[in-house]
């Protein structure tokens, strides 16, 4: 995986539309491109093989949840695929990510290609403390320790990393192995209006934070000009001091 990526999130319903988005891109060397669900479902596995014929490193967003051997079989075939970054959710416990990754690697050695390093979502960036804990009926640990909690589990479990916000970035990497890889989504530009999301930082700040690579879509794909927009987060990105 390359030095802290900038990721565009490919959030669009087919893809027609993201490739429209790409073709703006043609002179941009080692692109990061997310595919995630909504994109993924309509397109299938083809979609992904042909993003990396295009020469574009494909984080491939899925957030598997389910028994571990369901998840297990399902990483198999991820594995085959070529992408570079997929997703568990945290949730779904240690034996489940466990599975992913025994499914991950033996899926890529099928197919003699390098497996996917494996993330596993601790909180989405759209909850908050009083979401969470509706959500968990619990009120005795905040949003941080849940998010620590499942960065060490996902350490201990065989994942190389999770996402989170940027906000947790020091704390994780404080109780997880070097190495292990923190992933942000929730980035905007200081003028870009928050949408969704609740726990948002802007490029600048997450790589003062430590973050490893971090994930934008609407501010680059709803952009006047995205290319022009994907270099000013670039540059605010990699110019800043990581901790």
């Amino acid at each position: 995986m390359m030095d802290r990526p900038v990721i565009i999130a490919l959030d669009y319903v087919d893809g027609t539309a993201a490739q429209q988005l790409l073709n703006q891109f043609q002179n941009e060397t080692g692109l990061w491109v997310k595919v995630g669900m909504e994109l993924f479902y309509r397109e299938g596995p083809q979609f992904i093989k042909q993003l990396r014929d295009q020469g574009y490193h494909v984080f491939l967003d899925l957030k598997l949840y389910d028994i571990p051997h369901t998840v297990h079989q399902a990483m198999q075939q991820i594995g085959r695929l070529g992408a570079e970054l997929t997703t568990v959710t945290g949730l779904g416990g240690p034996d489940m990510i466990h599975a992913a990754k025994e499914g991950l690697l033996e899926g890529a050695a099928e197919a003699g290609t390098e497996a996917p390093k494996l993330l596993a979502i601790t909180q989405l960036t759209s909850m908050d403390e009083r979401a969470m804990h509706v959500t968990m009926q619990n009120d005795e640990f905040s949003l941080l320790d849940s998010v620590v909690h499942l960065a060490q589990l996902a350490a201990t479990s065989g994942a190389d990393g999770v996402i989170s916000s940027a906000l947790e970035v020091t704390k994780i990497h404080d109780a997880t192995p070097a190495g292990f890889l923190t992933i942000n989504p929730g980035i905007r530009l200081a003028a870009d209006a928050r949408d969704d999301q609740s726990r948002v930082v802007t490029p600048q700040k997450a790589a003062e934070l430590g973050s490893d690579g971090i994930v934008v879509g609407r501010s680059i794909t709803q952009a006047a000009d995205p290319l022009a927009a994907y270099h000013t987060i670039r540059q605010q990105f990699e110019g800043s001091t990581v901790r």
